[in-house]
């Protein structure tokens, strides 16, 4: 027997299959094959059509049921994470209204600015655990002042995993984790944050039924049958946003357990079980996948945008083929790169660094004994300094690290990498080979509570390596210090 995890993202979407008896994937595929576009009718706006996700979807479903020659009937479960914070706004008949007001979107910051300061920061910092800000409510604010005919047709206002898990049964319906996520939900009082509708003037009944994460939360219809080659009847046991469902894909539930990521942008998302925010401006507070009002889980997440992306730009613009080749010329150079300094945030403002843009930064290079490999290092040692900055930052609001996982990404791959930030913050780090789809397949099974035997796959199955704190500690704290002042010192001249 079998369950099926899909992963909405922005560029595509994945699709996988996993045995349930084992928990190994039998394939992992992605379509389209060429990345998803994004469109931008004003500076700062991306949208995308929900029916295309939809399309995309259908396919990767069909291929994955091809390749593997798997009987559709054995498919017990289905599983859904998908890309975070988006506005999908449907009509009675659950035809789109308009694109999807995606999750990198920026045009309603400044609704959720006012929101915060109208509302006021410690009731907000205390019920919502975040400011309004550029989330889901303040989208759909954005809608209502400015697309009001269209607002007025709206039934109901879905996250992008929402939509999909429509498309595949027909039931409109949501998650505790997903209304946090859009800045919806009230953890003080344990339900919608009806206060902060009547703020914005939005119709509570926009918001669609509240079911559990793990769930029977709907089953494939008739219709989503014929059109994605599933059985009728098929059972959708979960749902997720995609930081979360990372960290389920690591094993990360519980106070202490840490989940990280190095892709384009690198996300540090940390479980605790209290509700003290203390770094709301440049943490965000979710309910975990786990949550519930007997089980306090929050997922704080800190995001650092100027990552992989500091990384690829290096490789586009040196005469080097892979990141392997860097990643060698970087053993090349001692720990400091002999006083090259690279900040990396190079990606737009940065939310841990008060949303400041600082641009991407080197220093100190003399060209008369500095090469493509100590840029490497520096590169490779500036991101991770990046993640330990973050680390200080969480360890200010209340988080204290007992176990850090991270997936086998390009970064994670690097030792120098991985070394300097075991060793900066005294911690060994688990890697692990999994994705996203794979973890939404075997969420599946949780539905039952199995926590452990859920676990154990994930060992078993996925578990490369652990990077172990350096005895060169002192050379990595000279570094990380000198890299430091460095950021304070550029913080203060903007």
């Amino acid at each position: 027997m079998y369950t099926l995890g899909y992963d909405l993202g922005s560029s595509s979407i994945k699709v996988a299959l996993v045995e349930i008896a084992s928990g190994k994937s039998l394939s992992v595929l992605s379509e389209p094959k060429k990345e998803m576009s994004m469109l931008s009718l004003k500076k700062g706006w991306a949208e995308q059509d929900p029916d295309n996700w939809w399309v995309h979807l259908c396919n990767a479903t069909k291929e994955i049921l091809k390749e593997t020659k798997v009987d559709p009937g054995k498919i017990t479960g289905v599983g859904i994470s998908y890309q975070m914070h988006g506005l999908v706004l449907v009509d009675k008949k659950g035809i789109p209204l308009r694109k999807s007001i995606i999750w990198c979107d920026g045009r309603a910051v400044a609704i959720g600015n006012k929101a915060f300061d109208d509302l006021g920061h410690n009731t907000c910092s205390e019920k919502l655990l975040n400011s309004p800000a550029n989330f889901t409510a303040s989208k759909l604010k954005w809608v209502k002042e400015n697309e009001p005919d269209l607002y007025n047709s709206s039934f109901k206002a879905m996250l992008p995993g929402d939509y999909i898990a429509y498309k595949l049964s027909g039931k409109m319906n949501t998650t505790v984790s997903g209304l946090s996520e859009g800045i919806f939900w009230d953890f003080a009082e344990d339900k919608i944050a009806r206060w902060l509708l009547d703020y914005y003037g939005l119709d509570e009944k926009l918001i669609p039924e509240i079911v559990d994460t793990f769930s029977d939360q709907g089953h494939v219809s008739a219709e989503g049958a014929m059109e994605t080659g599933l059985t009728e009847g098929t059972p959708i046991l979960y749902r997720a946003g995609d930081q979360p469902n990372n960290a389920l894909s690591l094993n990360v539930f519980n106070p202490g357990e840490v989940a990280a990521t190095g892709g384009t942008s690198g996300v540090i998302y940390a479980i605790t079980d209290n509700l003290s925010v203390r770094e709301s401006s440049r943490v965000n507070n979710f309910a975990h996948v786990n949550y519930s009002s007997g089980n306090m889980r929050i997922g704080k997440l800190l995001c650092v945008n100027g990552a992989g992306i500091m990384y690829r730009w290096l490789l586009n613009n040196l005469d080097i083929s892979s990141y392997h080749e860097m990643n060698e010329l970087a053993k090349k150079v001692p720990i400091g790169s002999e006083g090259v300094v690279i900040l990396p945030f190079g990606n737009g403002p940065e939310r841990m660094l008060d949303n400041k843009d600082l641009g991407a930064q080197l220093e100190n290079i003399n060209l008369n004994i500095h090469s493509s490999s100590h840029l490497c290092r520096a590169a490779l040692e500036g991101i991770a300094f990046s993640f330990v900055y973050g680390m200080e930052i969480l360890k200010a609001d209340g988080i204290k690290a007992n176990v850090i996982r991270a997936g086998n990404d390009n970064l994670f791959r690097s030792p120098i990498f991985s070394n300097t930030i075991a060793s900066l913050i005294d911690q060994e780090i688990e890697i692990y080979n999994t994705t996203g789809a794979i973890g939404a397949a075997r969420a599946c099974q949780l539905h039952d509570g199995n926590y452990a035997a859920f676990g154990k796959q994930i060992m078993d199955n996925d578990y490369i390596m652990s990077y172990k704190p350096s005895s060169a500690n002192k050379e990595y704290k000279m570094a990380y210090e000198i890299w430091k002042n460095k950021l304070e010192i550029t913080l203060k001249n903007n």
